[in-house]
């Protein structure tokens, strides 16, 4: 009886350990899934093209539709989509602050992936797919930016758009926790709109920002 007491109290302790680390294990998961650069390992097992060379430098759905077409850029979409639900799930629902960091970290790593030495995406699919776990009206705000940018043939202000909704929408919808998942993907999403994929040139720097902000590049 003793030893099975023994046994009872080990596993409890170890339940109660795992408890303590998963939330934070969700965090680290979610920078180390997102900074898998999906679409480009399928622009180059298909056309064997690194996206930092095409186009702005962005990789992204887009750039990756430029040089392999709909078929490799589907199948890109869902992981990019998927690896964001990764870290949030692990966290666990019962830990909003965790989870709410661990989307963040998520859309963080698949902006600045070490992969790539820190090149990477805007970061819009996995925060459509990490809130889609921890408050999924964020995931129809911003599906609902990217389609009608693409509609008006303005995808940049429409996704920027969506971004400025995002917060003030998540909070009505889910209060504090919503606001705070909100904040937490776009502060990276804003980030490296703003940061591009190269340094702000000497001459007008206010100016590059500002259209880096409104239209996702240097120049008009």
């Amino acid at each position: 009886m003793r030893a099975a007491g023994q046994v009872g109290e080990a596993d409890g302790g170890a339940m109660e350990c795992w408890r303590a680390v998963r939330p934070w294990l969700g965090v680290a998961a979610g920078f180390a899934v997102g900074s898998i650069p999906f679409s480009n390992i399928a622009a180059r097992l298909t056309r064997g093209v690194d996206l930092r060379g095409v186009a702005n430098g962005t990789v992204s759905g887009t750039s990756l539709y430029r040089v392999a077409g709909f078929g490799p850029l589907a199948v890109a979409g869902v992981l990019e989509v998927g690896k964001g639900a990764v870290g949030p799930l692990l966290a666990g629902r019962d830990h909003p602050v965790a989870a709410a960091l661990a989307a963040g970290a998520c859309v963080a790593g698949h902006n600045w992936s070490p992969f790539l030495r820190g090149a990477g995406g805007r970061g819009i699919s996995p925060a459509v797919g990490a809130l889609g776990v921890v408050a999924w009206p964020g995931s129809l705000v911003l599906l609902a930016g990217m389609a009608g940018g693409k509609l008006v043939g303005q995808a940049a202000p429409g996704s920027l758009l969506a971004q400025a909704a995002l917060v003030p929408v998540l909070a009505r919808a889910r209060g504090g926790r919503g606001a705070l998942a909100g904040a937490a993907v776009l502060a990276p999403m804003l980030a490296k709109r703003l940061a591009g994929n190269a340094r702000v040139p000497g001459g007008r720097p206010a100016r590059i920002y500002l259209n880096r902000l409104l239209l996702d590049r240097d120049e008009r």
